[in-house]
């Protein structure tokens, strides 16, 4: 009788594990239905993974999507050259301060503004600076820097401490001559 239980109780056991280890169906990466736009840049990536405009296009996308940190993988698995790119820097940064590391996003925004500085003084600028670029870098840059004067490393866990931040970065004073 007790080599029959025993038997009875490891082919219960077995059966279990295989229901329990089922096969199972892959799962995306991303909630819910992934937009189509979404997949033809990822196959662009995989045929170009060394072009910076179609990877700052994916992680840009991958931000939209609500995933910095596919963005943030995605830029740090790019190639040196590629990374060197003002425009991927620039979407980097945005990745970062949406993963909660805003001193990192604060190096990567100054990156950006130190290389397209040339355009304020009429200079050839690198490939991808232009004024809208070096704008919205500088404008970027003020707010890190404020955030990170505050101690704020993770600007959704603070909310309040970000609003005294983004408001004392875009004040502005008006001089007017009479």
């Amino acid at each position: 009788m007790g080599l029959r239980a025993y038997g009875v109780a490891v082919l219960t056991a077995t059966v279990a594990l295989w229901l329990m280890s089922g096969t199972q169906r892959e799962r995306s990466l991303l909630s819910g239905a992934v937009p189509q736009p979404l997949r033809t840049l990822e196959a662009e990536v995989a045929a170009r993974p060394a072009d910076p405009a179609v990877l700052a296009a994916l992680a840009e996308a991958y931000l939209e999507a609500h995933q910095p940190g596919l963005a943030v993988a995605l830029v740090e698995g790019a190639s040196l050259n590629a990374r060197s790119d003002v425009r991927l820097q620039h979407v980097f940064s945005r990745a970062l301060v949406d993963e909660g590391r805003n001193v990192a996003a604060l190096a990567a925004e100054k990156d950006v503004v130190s290389a397209c500085r040339p355009l304020t003084e009429a200079a050839v600028a690198p490939a991808g600076c232009d004024s809208t670029l070096f704008a919205a870098a500088v404008r970027r840059a003020g707010i890190l820097g404020e955030l990170v004067s505050l101690g704020v490393e993770d600007t959704q866990a603070n909310p309040e401490e970000a609003k005294i931040a983004y408001q004392n970065a875009t004040r502005e004073a008006r001089v007017m001559v009479q």
